[in-house]
């Protein structure tokens, strides 16, 4: 049985199929839970409606959903992230919409056919799904009851709805549970940016200078990653504390003006969630040759627009790499057209499967949970309980046969005890 769908080529879907598979063989934690789902289908009768990165691990995401009794509708959250091959393979279980380039019409296209799906639940990463709703899509809002949030960016503007009076349903914020951010962000975007850059360069990072532009859990998984691979890091921070840790952990730190003209940098990876972050007072002292490159979900944090603007002349050179000219002959080198390097077509493969196994299964149990809890939570976003993150973490560490230590009688009582100091 193939699912309504609009991909690029439903013949692809035997090697999505092989992706999937390979995906699915290393993300213990999702296949435990599907395994509870199939037993327990507690999303029967439900649709859900999810704008989430398409590649494999997102399938078996779907899938596992699938199996808890939902019908499912998908697309992506970026016009640049789908994986063509797997978005036809999702065809085999879920409605699916979605292709890599596409326009910024199709990709709002695409969103939308999602809500006309109707869903009871909603599953976004970066809030656009969400926004649409609350919207242009208003007259679907008292057939929703609750929503999932993938990532930082989405959650701060979810944040802002609710404090606006705007949101009307609850919202898991995803982000905020200690397996997403704790290893999504920090393990998972510090090896998978820089993936994508290699894959787009084919440039040697040892021995080289880069600027990484934040450092909360996404920029200092990166910064302690290029750390690793021995290239002199140099980060840019507004939030003094965060600049102090960063000093900390034996990073320059400076201002973006003077790391570019100081320090001369190779790279500069953004990864800060606001926009303009380098913008046109900064590629005008760049140096010849710099490789711009963003971390960060939306494709705002290099003000593209004002490079556009800059710029005399414009190359693809390769696939990811597009070369700006400037009036003075130099040239600056922009990665996946300033969208996220680690998940943009063809360079970006997005995270390890192992981290994904976390927080798709975040997402999931977080479903689980509004579900259960469908009528009783008030239209606002909610850090998914403490019990979601043990669960996931007990079960994969179960899967390396790690076993914990446990308190004694004796242990738990002077803990609870608060006369107890000696």
């Amino acid at each position: 049985m193939t699912y309504p769908h609009k991909v690029k080529d439903i013949s692809r879907a035997e090697e999505g199929r092989k992706k999937i598979k390979w995906a699915r063989e290393w993300m213990p934690v999702l296949r435990k839970i599907r395994e509870k789902f199939e037993k327990e289908k507690p999303f029967e009768g439900l649709k859900v409606g999810m704008a989430l990165h398409l590649e494999k691990k997102t399938a078996v995401l779907v899938e596992t959903i699938v199996a808890g009794g939902a019908e499912a509708a998908i697309t992506s959250c970026n016009p640049l992230t789908t994986d063509d091959d797997v978005a036809a393979a999702v065809a085999d279980f879920a409605q699916v919409y979605a292709w890599a380039n596409e326009t910024e019409e199709e990709y709002y296209q695409n969103l939308n056919t999602v809500l006309d799906f109707k869903p009871d639940f909603v599953i976004d990463d970066g809030a656009d799904l969400m926004t649409l709703l609350h919207t242009k899509r208003k007259e679907l809002l008292p057939n929703v009851f609750g929503g999932n949030e993938e990532t930082t960016t989405g959650v701060i503007r979810l944040k802002n709805m609710a404090k606006e009076g705007i949101l009307q349903f609850p919202v898991m914020a995803v982000n905020d549970a200690l397996m997403k951010h704790h290893f999504d962000n920090r393990y998972g975007t510090g090896q998978s940016a820089i993936e994508g850059i290699l894959r787009a360069t084919n440039r040697l990072l040892s021995g080289a200078t880069v600027v990484v532009a934040g450092h909360g859990w996404v920029g200092r998984g990166i910064a302690r990653n290029l750390q690793g691979l021995k290239a002199t890091v140099i980060v840019v921070e507004v939030d003094p504390v965060r600049a102090l840790e960063a000093l900390y952990d034996g990073f320059i730190v400076t201002n973006m003006l003077d790391a570019l003209q100081k320090y001369k940098p190779d790279f500069v990876i953004t990864a800060t969630g606001d926009r303009d972050v380098v913008r046109k007072e900064h590629f005008e002292v760049a140096p010849d040759g710099l490789i711009l490159a963003n971390a960060g979900h939306f494709n705002v944090e290099i003000a593209v627009d004002q490079l556009e603007e800059l710029a005399v002349k414009k190359n693809r050179v390769k696939d990811c790499v597009d070369e700006y000219v400037l009036p003075n002959g130099k040239r600056l080198f922009l990665l996946s057209e300033g969208r996220l390097v680690n998940l943009a077509r063809p360079c970006g493969q997005g995270h390890p499967i192992e981290v994904m196994d976390y927080s798709f299964a975040v997402q999931a149990l977080s479903l689980e949970y509004l579900v259960k809890n469908k009528g009783k939570l008030e239209p606002k976003v909610y850090t998914p309980p403490r019990e979601i993150d043990e669960e996931i973490a007990r079960i994969k560490l179960n899967s390396l046969g790690i076993k914990l230590e446990e308190l004694t009688e004796v242990q738990k009582k002077y803990l609870a005890d608060w006369k107890s100091g000696t």
